[in-house]
């Protein structure tokens, strides 16, 4: 019979998740400014492609993976209008990083990321946030370099 292994579980720290904005410092979002939803992160597609043949299948592993972010910003405290303002500029970004919830879980650094959309609001006093969606590109695969 196997004995509890006492393996400690960590801890959330619902203030740690931010999304910085390389070159572009007032977009950094940190939680005094984030909605009660926060910030979410998807990976899109496959990080590798299986390619059917007569017996069987070839791997074929993706060099990145679109990824999108959701920022649910407070219209309340500016935030929200600065993000608006650089819609109305550029949609274009540069480099972000999106960090989690926890120390025990690293950082995504994306690259090439832009402004994809804003979600519908609400202007009747019901909820401060404003839910931005960033995507950009996640590098994975790394050791493919190697190859070349």
């Amino acid at each position: 019979m196997a004995s509890n292994p006492l393996i400690a579980q960590g801890t959330l720290n619902r203030l740690r998740g931010s999304v910085v904005v390389t070159n572009i410092p007032n977009l950094t979002v940190t939680a005094p400014y984030l909605g009660k939803t926060g910030i979410s992160l998807a990976l899109q597609g496959v990080a590798t492609t299986y390619i059917d043949t007569m017996t069987g299948s070839v791997t074929a592993p993706e060099p990145y993976q679109l990824v999108t972010v959701v920022i649910s910003t407070l219209k309340t405290n500016g935030i929200a209008s600065l993000w608006k303002t650089q819609m109305e500029n550029t949609t274009l970004l540069g480099d972000i990083v999106v960090s989690s919830d926890t120390l025990a879980f690293p950082s995504y650094k994306l690259v090439n990321c832009a402004i994809e959309s804003i979600a519908d609001m609400a202007f009747n006093g019901t909820t401060a946030e404003v839910a931005i969606t960033v995507k950009g590109i996640y590098n994975i695969n790394n050791n493919l370099w190697n190859l070349v």
